[in-house]
């Protein structure tokens, strides 16, 4: 299965690697070797090696200093936003879509500069989280990781800022937050429970969508956009629950860059699992 799924990414990478670069190595190349290494849940070094590789597979075999260097270069991240964008659909066409984060926590000890200790769940970790604003694609329609010490809301505004098209953004209550809702109209609504249940709002000043969203959860309609949200689990779960998904980070993926190359290629291979379980064809030549 792992393998099958490597070799449709890499032929769909080859087929929308077309810009011209001036390295040794073609970045669908570059792309190809990294995603071997994070199908089989190994570091980039281990997918240098030619051992490592059945026979009949013919890739190159760059350098662990050439993949270091090339996968941080502008050529391998458009690649891989092509590759987002061939496989996740157009996020307009979605006018509901869920907002929610997962905590990735790394080990307490760790000496990566990038991780933080904030709130994952019902308890305080060290690492990451990602935040996505996710519709009915296989990939959400956007996405970041952060500090785990980031919040929820605070992260979700540039989320809210790029995610194209209109409609309404359904979450938790970490994300009632008037500043968020600022951020998010006039194009989309935000629906989420008052932080504050049964609390009146003050006489300070509150955004008219936040205002709008409680008056929509006082209404049969409002409710169901609410319960919109829950199969957002179910997007999470599928992400992590099979062979070369989305694990605990493992020890050699430490550094916030490298951590968002990771989660990506972990998104693309479930993207693609997912189509492939829905028998959609996708293009390849």
């Amino acid at each position: 299965m792992e393998r099958e799924l490597w070799e449709q990414l890499y032929a769909i990478a080859r087929r929308l690697d077309n810009v011209w670069t001036s390295g040794f190595y073609r970045a669908s190349e570059v792309v190809a070797v990294f995603l071997w290494a994070v199908v089989h849940d190994r570091p980039t070094s281990w997918a240098c090696q030619p051992d490592n590789w059945p026979p009949q597979l013919s890739v190159p075999f760059p350098s662990q200093s050439t993949m270091s260097r090339r996968l941080r270069s502008r050529g391998v991240r458009e690649l891989l936003g092509r590759l987002e964008q061939a496989l996740g659909g157009d996020p307009r066409r979605w006018w509901l879509q869920r907002i929610d984060s997962k905590p990735l926590p790394i080990g307490s000890y760790s000496k990566d500069p990038d991780a933080r200790v904030g709130r994952a769940a019902n308890r305080f970790a060290k690492g990451y989280k990602l935040h996505v604003v996710w519709g009915e694609g296989p990939l959400p329609s956007v996405w970041r990781v952060e500090p785990m010490n980031t919040g929820d809301a605070t992260a979700a505004r540039p989320l809210l800022e790029e995610l194209p098209g209109e409609g309404y953004v359904t979450g938790d209550r970490q994300y009632d937050s008037n500043p968020l809702h600022r951020v998010a109209s006039p194009r989309h609504q935000i629906i989420a429970q008052q932080q504050r249940p049964g609390q009146a709002l003050g006489h300070r000043r509150h955004e008219p969508s936040r205002v709008h969203c409680l008056e929509m959860l006082r209404r049969p309609f409002g409710q169901a956009v609410l319960a919109f949200r829950d199969p957002i689990e179910r997007c999470f779960g599928n992400l992590t629950s099979f062979a070369g998904g989305l694990g605990p980070l493992p020890s050699w993926v430490r550094r916030q860059h490298r951590v968002h190359l990771w989660v990506q290629a972990k998104l693309l291979l479930n993207a693609l699992r997912v189509l492939k379980r829905q028998k959609l064809v996708i293009a390849t030549a």
